[in-house]
């Protein structure tokens, strides 16, 4: 899979497997229905994750047995080309899984990410439009209308946009700093010995320049992401981003523009998310209405 700025991306499809045994069953596969009449569900993984982690191939499992499934690495992770962004231009790496499913004939697609993945499904989802919208960015070949200013016209992917969208323990703001986690995090991220640890020590190749401009943030996409659905998930027991964040997201998205679980005794990410939440993540991503 190759982005639109050139960056190849490795990506696994697994068609849904609902009514049909095991999932990872092979003639499972062989009988699935046909793509325009299952959901499609792209998963973003977080920070240092990529798509062959244990903790993502156990969502995708789960996801599967009610959706078709794309799970990715994002740049700089795992096989992928590139270098991370953590969180910048790996909204282009979403957008490619995303065309990628609409490509094999899915026709609703939903984006499920967690933390730095959270963080991308929310961007993407305020700059990826299904309708043409007012001083949106649109090429001559006729691309998915976005809402952003011109810096990001580099966006030039048909069909990318996602029909719901569900953030699972994302940040509210860029830079924060305010728990011990997330220290350590920055200092990976911002140091040269830190990005050493990150490449050898986590498999994920960091990029040294610092974001010029600052991306949107994403309390500030929240608002852009109606009229398609969202669901923000978020653990009591975060060690990331405590509790402020969500509530801030929910209250950034106006009155029903977001559905809030506030998940007890729930930790981070795609690590702390047992396969019940995933199952009700999957019912919701599978049921909801589209916009």
């Amino acid at each position: 899979m190759l982005t639109d700025d050139g960056v190849p991306v490795e990506a696994v499809y697994e068609p849904c497997t609902a009514g049909f045994g095991a999932p990872g069953d092979r003639a499972a596969k062989a009988l699935a229905a046909p793509p325009a009449a299952t959901p499609a569900i792209v998963v973003a993984h977080g920070f240092t994750g990529s798509a062959d982690r244990p903790a993502v191939r156990r969502a995708a499992r789960v996801f599967a047995q009610r959706a078709a499934v794309i799970t990715f690495s994002f740049r700089g992770h795992g096989r992928s080309g590139g270098r991370s962004t953590v969180g910048d231009r790996e909204v282009l790496d979403l957008a490619a899984a995303v065309a990628w499913a609409r490509q094999l004939g899915h026709t609703r697609v939903v984006t499920v990410g967690f933390s730095m993945g959270g963080s991308v499904v929310l961007r993407h989802g305020a700059l990826y439009t299904a309708e043409p919208v007012d001083r949106g960015a649109e090429s001559a070949a006729g691309v998915t209308p976005v809402r952003v200013p011109e810096r990001e016209g580099r966006i030039r992917r048909t069909g990318a946009h996602s029909d719901a969208v569900v953030s699972v323990s994302a940040p509210a703001r860029w830079y924060y700093r305010g728990t011990a986690p997330m220290r350590r995090l920055h200092w990976v991220v911002t140091r040269p010995s830190g990005r050493l640890v990150g490449r050898y020590g986590f498999r994920t190749r960091i990029a040294t320049e610092d974001w010029d401009p600052v991306p949107l943030s994403p309390v500030a996409s929240v608002p852009l992401i109606a009229p398609a659905p969202l669901l923000l998930v978020h653990g009591d027991r975060d060690p990331y981003f405590p509790l402020d964040h969500p509530r801030m997201l929910a209250e950034a998205a106006g009155p029903s523009g977001a559905e809030l679980w506030v998940e007890r005794g729930m930790g981070h990410a795609e690590n702390a998310a047992d396969d019940a939440l995933l199952a009700r993540i999957a019912d919701w991503a599978t049921g909801t209405p589209p916009a």
